[in-house]
């Protein structure tokens, strides 16, 4: 940003001197605007150029970076690690150091794992960026040099040729014409010719032509400030995976501390009250046992197992040409039921052809064409022109034509023309351009006039661009041959892609900077529906668009998509549906839809989207169309299928852990789980279930979302039953250590029964894990990939040993492992069941 105090413009609006007051850059002489900018058409010199770049920064929308120690220290923040730290800090307090040791790599290992993997896809999104990076020619001292656009300040003069992008805002002020591309800005999708004094705006691409120009604001003080103010102002909110799981983290927290306070409750009467006397011992007994239901309550898991799953699923999808900047929008996009679209370039082809010629004078379309072939201009990157070239069948015609003048298109006469000789020698002149243009020209009147106004009439209401094309004996007397009509027509996938999204429960919006009439007939084509509205028509110019009216937003909520469309409107809308309900997905390649991009739950940049965009969006994508936009779908609903299973079969453990310890110890006197073992469960228990991450899921044909009621529902009432299934195996183990006949056959000690309940819990959790990973059946298809299968294999054998040999834990008989495990298949089948029943129910409800 300008120091305080400068007098060197980098705005639109300048102090030129007291007399003039203030200067605007966009409308004011070149003579005024190299004064306000203490510039000249010579350019700058390097020193003065590298004094600029220091006071003003980059020509760059610069983000606010977070340091890379903030954000790892993010992943100590919230009510899963706020209860591992606490369990920390208590197992310290009480001196149990195996125990803290322990919490504390398991919370190292969250926090370290969800930040390498959210640096991965960092690194990703930077290398992509980088890829991109555009450049400038610039003139410093009197010399030209291609420098980084980054470094193009203003009053730097630039010289910008066909296919460059315009690395800054500009005012044009040498050369014929040049013919921009501001399409990523406006969403139109012709150029715009530009001529001496007129504006350039950044991220526009020359189409035609080569121009100097004076850079007249850069960065932020572009025509998209107000842009990049909207996208800074946008999608601030937490996102609906964080919600989530500070939800499920809260219930835990809720539930530990009503347990706690039970189980404290309970141990002080006992020690204070019943007790003949009372000691600090007391108090550490007490501790302990707390220690215990907070390491009980701790999915210490959870946030690795979810991060894990979500970067592998970034991976898949980018197997896909789907990169992700953030890994949370993976489970936002599965839950999308609105997406909006960009047209041009993302519906679209974003490439001209021609449709329909109207013949007057020619004596067929194949004439017409050749004429307007022969009024372009070889070789150019005009999309105009590349239509013509593309709709000529014969090519060897152009031939038999030797150029011997060519005036590129003129803003002001609207029309291109070219003078040539024939096989025979003979001069010639063909002339394209705007049809009212080329019928002037012509001095067409009375009904052939009549008829080529309809004509051109009949042409817009379809959508249609008009080109006149004429032919010149003599260069004074015209003949008006006809008109071609252009379009840009639809992307051969899109109409699959928009009926794949409406099977996958998506409603498709388009949202374009061109006219309704075009939008109209584009959506047709493609199959989204004829309830286009101008966005000028829908959202007043005085409108909060912050807060809509609910007549609007109704509008909205019905529309197909909207034309005329400017980037406050594109927010607008995209928070409209939002604060309806709705999660939105927005697809885009403008600067024109950053904000929107970033506002929208899963903001999609596509193939050859701007620099904008691309910061702007969570997915951007490698490949055109909208085709991986589905895929991507698909597979973010895969995901969000494994993270609920994993999700719904921790908190049932978790529950049964903490319910269990609580009760137990009520009732006997004493855990049925040590600190040590609870620690065990969370490592066997959790770690092979990162593999979950390559589970084979059932594809949802409906958007799925984070239904709190339903998963806490669902958790509590599986998570009940998991609790009757370890009581009674704990009441048959305390059975057995009083009855003399079983303790005759086998002796168990009350240390075995705790390695009983620690073997069925482990066991136990991953045999659940089988039974919530599918609503069907457990024997039902898709099977569990072998990645997970064999890893749960492998943890169950590496539990049977320690049990049987007394690895870290006191061992018991085979014979009562082989008891224990038979007791376990016979619940599984029960859970099953009750599963079945409890997804008819909530169906439902």
């Amino acid at each position: 940003m300008p120091k305080s105090g400068s007098k060197i413009q980098t705005a639109y609006i300048s102090e030129a001197s007291p007399e003039d007051g203030r200067v605007d850059l966009q409308k004011a002489a070149l003579s005024a605007v190299y004064s306000a900018l203490k510039t000249s058409p010579k350019g700058l010199s390097l020193t003065e150029a590298k004094v600029r770049l220091e006071q003003y920064g980059p020509n760059t929308i610069q983000e606010k970076e977070q340091s890379a120690l903030l954000k790892f220290l993010h992943f100590f923040w919230g009510p899963i690690p706020w209860m591992i730290e606490a369990a920390a800090l208590l197992s310290a307090l009480i001196g149990h150091w195996p125990d803290f040791a322990i919490i504390m790599a398991l919370l190292l290992y969250n926090a370290i794992a969800g930040f390498w993997q959210e640096h991965k896809a960092s690194n990703a999104l930077a290398a992509l960026k980088a890829s991109m990076a555009p450049q400038a020619e610039v003139l410093r001292d009197s010399k030209y040099q291609t420098i980084a656009a980054a470094d193009v300040v203003p009053g730097d003069i630039l010289r910008i040729k066909l296919g460059q992008v315009v690395p800054a805002d500009v005012r044009f002020i040498d050369g014929k014409s040049i013919s921009i591309d501001q399409a990523a800005l406006t969403g139109e999708s012709l150029p715009v010719s530009k001529k001496v004094g007129d504006i350039g705006y950044s991220s526009s691409i020359a189409k035609r032509g080569e121009m100097i120009a004076v850079t007249i604001g850069t960065g932020r003080n572009t025509f998209f400030g107000r842009t990049a103010k909207l996208v800074a102002g946008a999608g601030l909110e937490a996102s609906h995976s964080q919600k989530a799981v500070t939800h499920i983290g809260d219930f835990l927290i809720v539930l530990c501390l009503i347990l706690a306070l039970l189980l404290v409750g309970t141990q002080l009467y006992r020690d204070i009250v019943t007790a003949p006397s009372w000691h600090w011992s007391d108090v550490i007994n007490i501790l302990r046992t707390v220690l215990v239901l907070l390491i009980a309550s701790i999915p210490v898991a959870m946030p690795s197992v979810i991060t894990v799953t979500n970067a592998l699923g970034a991976l898949a999808l980018s197997r896909k040409k789907a990169i992700v900047s953030r890994l949370e929008s993976i489970e936002e996009l599965a839950g999308v039921d609105i997406l909006c679209s960009d047209k041009t370039g993302t519906l679209t082809k974003n490439q001209l052809s021609l449709h329909n010629p109207k013949l007057f004078k020619a004596g067929d379309s194949e004439e017409l064409i050749l004429a307007a072939a022969l009024a372009s201009e070889t070789g150019s990157s005009d999309p105009i022109d590349q239509a013509i070239f593309a709709g000529l069948k014969d090519k060897e015609k152009l031939r038999h034509f030797h150029l011997k003048e060519f005036t590129p298109f003129d803003p002001v006469t609207k029309r291109a023309q070219a003078l040539v000789s024939d096989e025979k020698g003979s001069d010639l002149s063909f002339c394209k351009g705007a049809p009212q243009a080329i019928m002037a020209l012509c001095k067409l009147s009375g009904n052939s006039e009549e008829k080529a106004k309809v004509c051109v009439q009949e042409l817009a209401s379809h959508g249609l661009r008009s080109l006149g094309v004429a032919r010149s004996n003599n260069s004074k007397e015209w003949s008006f041959l006809g008109i071609l009509s252009l379009e840009d027509p639809p992307r051969d996938d899109s109409k699959q892609t928009i009926s794949r999204a409406r099977e996958h429960g998506l409603q498709v919006k388009m949202i374009t900077g061109d006219d309704v009439a075009i939008g109209k007939e584009i959506a047709s084509q493609v199959g989204i529906g004829q309830n286009i509205f101008a966005a000028g028509d829908v959202f007043s110019q005085s409108e909060n668009l912050e807060h809509l009216p609910k007549e609007v937003i109704d509008c909205v909520e019905r529309a197909d998509g909207f034309g005329r469309v400017f980037p406050e409107h594109k927010y607008a809308i995209v928070k409209a549906l939002q604060g309806r309900g709705h999660q939105v997905a927005m697809t885009g390649d403008g600067v024109n839809d950053a904000p929107a991009l970033k506002q929208a739950d899963c903001g999609i940049a596509v193939s050859g989207a701007t620099d904008a965009a691309r910061a702007a969006a969570a997915i951007i994508l490698t490949a055109p169309g909208l085709s991986t936009v589905v895929d991507a779908i698909d597979e973010a609903r895969k995901i969000f299928e494994r993270i609920i299973n994993y999700v719904l079969f921790r908190v049932s453990m978790t529950l049964d852990i903490m319910v269990v310890v609580v009760f137990a110890t009520i009732l006997f006197g004493f855990s049925p789980l040590t600190p040590v073992m609870i620690v065990l469960v969370a490592l066997l228990d959790d770690i092979p279930i990162m593999t979950i991450a390559y589970d084979n899921t059932l594809l949802p044909k409906e958007p799925v979302h984070w239904e709190m009621r339903d998963l806490l529902l669902g958790s509590t009432i599986i998570g009940l039953f998991s609790i009757t299934q370890t009581m009674g195996l704990l009441l048959i183990g305390m059975e057995w250590l009083q009855n003399s006949q079983w303790q005759a056959w086998i002796s168990l000690t009350k240390e075995q029964i705790q390695t009983i309940i620690f073997l069925q819990i482990v066991a136990g959790g991953h045999l659940l894990l089988f039974v919530v990973r599918s609503r069907k059946s457990f024997f039902a298809k898709p099977l569990p990939a072998m990645k997970l299968f064999l890893a749960i294999v492998g943890t169950q054998i590496l539990t049977v040993l320690m049990c049987g040999f007394g690895w870290l834990v006191p061992a018991i008989p085979w014979s009562i492992i082989g008891l224990v495990w038979l007791y376990m298949i016979v619940w599984m089948f029960a859970l099953d069941l009750v599963k079945k029943l409890l997804y008819r129910r909530l169906e439902d409800i």
